[in-house]
């Protein structure tokens, strides 16, 4: 199984370093950062309309478990931060093809103001091994 590092994430194009790590594990269980629009190995960011920025940050979060050796049938929970709930069908719309059931996670949205870098989503989750 290949792990992601554990070490805090760099890239020059970013004002300010993040620090964090892409997910932790403990007793079976991994608990995921906030996953957005960041292509998780270069840290490039990729803005963009509600649809596509939740596609790409589901895609991330998918490849983040995968490397701690889970993956999106084992989310447990989730919680979604968006800046605009008014769009929550379309969220909803990319976050069914993703977990498309019978046994959802259970999960939160949030409306915020504002995201780091102008993401439109961020998402964390909850999943076990």
């Amino acid at each position: 199984m290949v792990r992601m590092p554990s070490h805090r994430p760099t890239n020059p194009q970013l004002e300010h370093g993040p620090i964090f790590s892409w997910y932790r594990d403990h007793n079976g269980l991994i608990f995921t950062s906030g996953h957005a629009s960041v292509e998780v190995d270069s840290l490039n960011i990729t803005l963009g309309d509600l649809a596509s920025e939740t596609t790409a940050t589901l895609n991330n979060l998918k490849r983040t478990l995968e490397r701690a050796g889970s993956q999106l049938d084992n989310v447990l929970k989730v919680t979604a931060y968006i800046t605009d709930m008014n769009q929550f069908a379309v969220f909803n719309a990319v976050y069914a093809r993703f977990f498309p059931g019978p046994r959802v996670p259970a999960r939160t949205c949030v409306e915020v103001s504002r995201l780091p870098f102008n993401f439109k989503v961020e998402i964390e989750a909850v999943a076990h091994i």
